[in-house]
């Protein structure tokens, strides 16, 4: 199976983030990487005159991102030329760039700093509201899609091989536990914006699909289902109440029971536990 999670990958995130915040926060300078071996490697760079920023390397404990780093925590210089709190290791780069107020946010999933957002001004700004919440809520976000592509990879980590629906049925339990994954695998995919990662997700959902899939299966036509209501079905066949499912997907349960509602007619089921099982029987859910 091949990888779906590349640095490559992750780097888009990280780039996308910067972009997004740059715009978010005129008249300034915003830069960002990953972290890995103890540093933070600055890969991506918006804002004019910037190029003293380019290949920085921000290690642990050292300038303000470094402390911000180990502390976990979004640190602010409003002056930075002058900020005595905080080791000048990167004068060069960062007064290079003309920034005077500077704010670096840790990128934080599960509870250690995966990455850094900078976002610097080149002019006072006496609170530093302006570009510390932007910043901030950049951060947040990116640490929600790395989070959702670290869930995707304890899934595929489980998936059990290409050929085991071929050697045998599998047995009641790992059956569920491929219709949960299953599920869930639909619920992250319903968050990722990303094309590219949709289509790769999509793939390995019809896998999933096809492990645990009944062999009476229906040879006649299937009804066609959209993806939501996929979706949907997919949480109740696992038991989940209307609430469980709306909180599952952020839907509210009126559009929940809407989908099921539209599903349920579809498969011409008079209860859910009826198209749960019609749409196992044509292929529609593992």
């Amino acid at each position: 199976m091949s990888a779906i999670r590349t640095r490559s990958s992750d780097q888009a995130l990280v780039e996308q983030a910067v972009v997004t915040l740059a715009r978010n926060s005129p008249h300034t300078v915003a830069f960002g990487g990953l972290a890995h071996d103890g540093a933070v490697h600055v890969s991506a760079i918006f804002g004019e005159h910037a190029q003293s920023i380019e290949g920085l390397v921000v290690r642990e404990h050292r300038g303000l991102g470094g402390r911000a780093m180990v502390e976990s925590r979004p640190r602010l210089a409003l002056d930075y030329r002058t900020s005595r709190t905080i080791t000048h290791d990167y004068d060069a780069a960062i007064l290079g760039a003309r920034i005077v107020t500077l704010v670096a946010v840790p990128v934080v999933v599960s509870g250690r700093p995966r990455g850094m957002l900078y976002c610097g001004s080149r002019r006072s700004t006496p609170t530093g509201g302006a570009i510390a919440q932007p910043t901030i809520a950049a951060a947040d976000h990116l640490a929600a899609q790395l989070r959702l592509r670290d869930d995707l990879d304890r899934r595929v980590a489980t998936m059990p091989p290409a050929d085991a629906r071929d050697a045998a049925a599998l047995p009641p339990a790992p059956r569920e536990e491929v219709r949960a994954s299953y599920a869930e695998l639909r619920s992250i995919a319903a968050a990722i914006t990303d094309p590219a990662m949709r289509d790769r997700l999509s793939r390995l959902e019809q896998r999933w699909a096809a492990l645990a899939r009944d062999d009476a299966v229906d040879d006649g036509p299937s009804a066609r289902l959209s993806p939501r209501e996929i979706d949907v079905l997919a949480c109740a066949a696992l038991g989940a109440t209307n609430a469980e499912i709306a909180a599952t997907l952020a839907l509210k349960e009126a559009t929940v029971k809407s989908y099921l509602q539209s599903a349920m007619g579809k498969l011409d089921a008079g209860t859910r536990h009826a198209a749960v099982a019609r749409a196992r029987r044509a292929g529609i859910l593992p």
